[in-house]
């Protein structure tokens, strides 16, 4: 009984300070609780008008977008003029037996020579030749994306980079192997993470990087 008394009136204080603090408060600011409403919905109404205008613009890579989607806004919209250029053949893998020898079940399955798990989405996981473009490396490849060097491989060597697919389908389909000039977005210093991989697709803006100047 007395336990009870005494966490009723530590409630009781509790509810007496808070309140003494909501009033002093309006009093030395003159808002109410009315004020803080309508500050917060407007600055909700404003950030979402914002998102809106930047997706209307096109600076944003518009909300479920698929690849191909994403890719063809970027490409729309995004200069990438001031980055420089190389020509390499591109060539597509999986991450299955006919690319990498390797099978459902094996520990090494699904993962590339970073560490990063293979990915396939605006921000995709590429193979290159690391004295051509080192690991961490950013590149636009047109029709494809953006590519972001995570894996080597024993016949990638010199001027040929290796885009990720997740089957041998679509491989066919939608590249094959071609020639094309990458754009050399981001230098990689040889190393990426799986929390910097994740960053890079994160990223919504359709020109997101800094040219080098």
């Amino acid at each position: 009984m007395h336990l009870t008394t005494t966490v009723l009136r530590r409630t009781l204080l509790a509810l007496l300070v808070s309140a003494a603090l909501y009033v002093t408060y309006n009093q030395l600011t003159g808002l109410t609780h009315n004020d803080w409403y309508e500050s917060n919905t407007l600055d909700t109404q404003i950030h979402e008008q914002v998102i809106q205008e930047a997706s209307s613009e096109g600076l944003l890579i518009k909300e479920n977008a698929s690849v191909r989607e994403a890719v063809a806004q970027i490409e729309e919209f995004a200069n990438f003029d001031a980055f420089p250029t190389r020509r390499v053949m591109a060539t597509g893998y999986t991450a299955g037996m006919e690319s990498t020898g390797k099978e459902p079940g094996h520990p090494a399955y699904g993962l590339t020579y970073s560490g990063v798990p293979v990915s396939r989405d605006v921000y995709s996981t590429i193979a290159a030749d690391p004295d051509v473009f080192p690991i961490g490396t950013v590149l636009f490849i047109p029709g494809y994306g953006y590519g972001v060097v995570a894996d080597t491989g024993s016949a990638i060597q010199g001027e040929i980079i290796d885009l990720y697919y997740d089957t041998v389908e679509d491989v066919f389909a939608e590249w094959g192997k071609k020639e094309v000039d990458v754009y050399i977005i981001q230098e990689g210093n040889g190393q990426l993470s799986e929390d910097e991989f994740r960053a890079f697709q994160e990223n919504r803006a359709v020109d997101g990087f800094t040219p080098p100047v």
